[in-house]
């Protein structure tokens, strides 16, 4: 793994926007807009380093599914925050039956370095983003630039492969929905869902967009309906489970839930289930299962435990997206148990390249590895001012 610089092409800021990155620069404090996508510097793989990643990846997976058959079996969704009795009977009865439910993709984020075993810091399993730069510009870039070199990036292909072979599990009639808020401001939701029914449509599926916001709920016929009063029967939405179960509308969505038995109203995509897979704390659950694996960090949910007097922790919110609550602890800093239900892991520093901060975003679809992006940040905690930058093999 290695790092270089390049010039970037000219006009590349309206050639990403024409591949589907509408969000090319992001603003800061003072004003001033950056790169978000910067082509000033690319990472350099060797095919063993990614074949290796790849292993990893799918072996954490595997063992994700094994730590959320172990919550649900074990009655741990309390461990969670999962404590509402109509949650928790959705989130179990969409785990028995999964293999009736339409699940598509999740983004792992890992730790790597290019010398030791890549650490995972977290799977974002139900609403993972930056899939549409990792997919498109990134590879298209790689072509212009580097013509005849490779890439970790299935993505696309296997996107519609996997709406192609799950078609058979969406129910009958009326298109498949496409959702995201209309509150999202930057056009990342937007673009991404786009992008994803557009691989729904290549895969020969009929499929329409609409916004969270313009759902409806008929009361008469108790069922959701889009803003011509159409009834939704399928839909898949950019908008996390935790929201979808705790707004104004969650009890329809509990009383009208398909899940996979045919009896509700409304399938939803990503599953119930995928609950258990994007709260940190299966990264504790993970540790207890499977303590001193070379792919994870060590993890609690009671406090930080020999975290704090050893090599530092990172506190994060069971629930939380682009390091929003995260804290970082310094080794031998004091212990501190924070009010909120947090996950407690083991504090290690991302590594530094150029003086930028890497993580890797490894995508997974359905049960398999299927690409990579990149993001740098400043600091230790990868924000909503991270930099995607791209990769090639060689």
């Amino acid at each position: 793994m290695e790092r270089r610089t390049i010039a970037p092409r000219p006009g590349w800021q309206q050639t990403v926007e024409d591949q589907g990155l509408i969000y090319p620069l992001t603003r800061y404090p003072d004003d001033t807009l950056r790169p978000y996508w910067d082509e000033s510097a690319y990472y350099v793989f060797s095919l063993p380093e990614v074949e290796a990643l790849e292993e990893a990846v799918e072996e954490l997976h595997t063992m994700c599914l094994a730590a959320a058959a172990h919550i649900v079996d074990h009655d741990r969704l309390g461990d969670l925050g999962i404590t509402d009795p109509g949650v928790a009977s959705a989130v179990t009865e969409a785990w028995h039956r999964r293999a009736e439910l339409p699940s598509l993709y999740g983004r792992f984020d890992l730790r790597y370095d290019g010398a030791g075993p890549a650490k995972m810091l977290e799977y974002n399993a139900d609403t993972p983003t930056s899939l549409v730069e990792a997919a498109s510009p990134q590879w298209f870039w790689m072509e212009e630039r580097f013509p005849g070199a490779d890439q970790w990036n299935s993505l696309h292909e296997r996107l519609v492969d996997a709406w192609r072979k799950q078609a058979a599990l969406l129910p009958p009639g009326g298109p498949l929905y496409f959702a995201h808020s209309a509150a999202d401001e930057l056009g990342e939701d937007l673009m991404t869902v786009a992008y994803l029914r557009e691989t729904a449509e290549q895969a020969g599926l009929v499929a329409e967009s609409i916004a969270m916001e313009d759902i409806g709920w008929d009361r008469l016929a108790r069922r959701f309906v889009d803003k011509k009063l159409r009834f939704m029967r399928s839909c898949f939405k950019l908008y996390p489970w935790e929201w979808l179960t705790t707004d104004r509308f969650a009890p329809h969505v509990l009383e009208t839930l398909d899940n996979g038995g045919g009896t509700g109203s409304t399938l939803w995509i990503e599953p119930a289930w995928k609950m258990l897979l994007s709260n940190k704390a299966l990264l504790a659950i993970l540790w207890e299962l499977y303590p001193g694996h070379p792919n994870l960090l060590p993890a609690y949910l009671d406090g930080p435990r020999e975290l704090a007097s050893g090599p530092g922790y990172v506190a994060k919110p069971l629930l939380g997206r682009e390091g929003a609550g995260v804290t970082v602890h310094a080794p031998g800093s004091a212990p501190v148990r924070r009010e909120e239900s947090c996950c407690y892991q083991e504090l290690a520093p991302l590594p530094e390249f150029d003086g930028n901060r890497v993580v890797l975003g490894a995508w997974v679809v359905e049960d398999e590895a299927a690409g990579l992006g990149i993001r740098e940040s400043s600091g230790l905690i990868t924000d909503e001012y991270a930099r995607f930058v791209p990769h090639v093999i060689l």
